[in-house]
């Protein structure tokens, strides 16, 4: 009797479960098939609102679209009906929006251009200041890594510096500015690296130009030590590698910056190769004298 209640138990529980798990299997296709019912009019309802005329009803959904995120399908009816109101009350709004969709869509380069549009074109408006640093965010966000040309960093830093300038008191000037020192640092490094490539590769009269122009274009770098002892030594070895004609003057530069350096450096970690160097060029000049006397 008792083996009897277990089967019958079982029984019931595999036929409940059986139920329960068609009826899940149904639910799920039909929210499927009602989602993608779903799905197909609202594309059939966009669709035909791209064909529409009526810009104001492009308009209000552009905007539906944006607050959903659906950038893309926003950027198109933006798109369209810029034209169409270029000149109105409503144009700053369309710019706007439309600027904003290709910042959430990653295209910089493209907003870069809306936002400086709008900052320049509506300078008065209430959106000015925002699209004024909004632009000047899209071109930081084009500066590339240090290897490659930085005429983007450049000209965000530019962008960055004059939205600082015009809005002063806006409360985005301290990400500015931080940006700002990031931006710089990265043009800083590429100089150092691009002067240590002329000094290691031992092409050391290139290397000396660019190791003061790094000081000169950077006056706080912080191998302002380094570069100044390495000016030294480019100078003798470009010396000792020269034609006749040319070593004693290389000889008396690499002189020269020594007595700079040790003014400027007394206690430098450099100090005692740089008086080697000094030391060796003395003894080079004072052949030279004793071979024209």
């Amino acid at each position: 009797m008792n083996k009897l209640r277990i089967h019958i138990v079982l029984l019931i529980s595999a036929i409940v479960f059986s139920c329960n798990s068609e009826k899940k299997v149904f639910e799920s296709t039909s929210n499927k098939k009602a989602k993608k019912e779903k799905k197909a009019i609202a594309v059939t309802k966009y669709n035909k609102l791209l064909r529409s005329n009526n810009s104001e009803a492009k308009y209000k959904a552009a905007v539906e679209y944006f607050d959903k995120k659906s950038y893309t399908k926003a950027l198109t009816l933006f798109e369209d009906i810029l034209s169409i109101y270029r000149g109105t009350s409503r144009e700053p709004e369309v710019q706007y929006y439309y600027a904003f969709c290709s910042y959430n869509m990653g295209d910089y380069i493209v907003a870069g251009y809306q936002f400086r549009t709008f900052s320049k074109k509506f300078p008065i408006n209430e959106h000015a200041e925002i699209c004024s640093y909004m632009g000047a965010l899209c071109y930081y966000h084009n500066s590339p890594v240090y290897s490659l040309d930085q005429t983007d960093t450049e000209t965000a830093i530019n962008e960055l510096q004059r939205f600082v300038n015009q809005y002063p008191q806006s409360e985005h000037v301290a990400d500015c500015n931080a940006k700002l020192d990031e931006l710089r640092e990265k043009l800083q490094y590429k100089s150092y690296e691009s002067a240590m490539l002329y000094y290691n590769m031992a092409n050391y009269k290139s290397a000396i130009v660019a190791f003061k122009s790094h000081i000169k274009d950077f006056p706080e770098t912080k191998h302002n030590e380094e570069l100044n002892f390495l000016t030294i030594k480019s100078y003798y070895l470009l010396a000792i590698n020269s034609i006749e004609s040319k070593k004693q003057e290389r000889f008396k530069a690499a002189i020269d910056n020594y007595v700079k350096f040790v003014e400027r450096f007394p206690k430098s970690i450099y100090s005692k190769e740089a008086e080697r160097i000094y030391t060796e060029s003395l003894k080079h000049l004072e052949k030279y004298k004793k071979s024209t006397s």
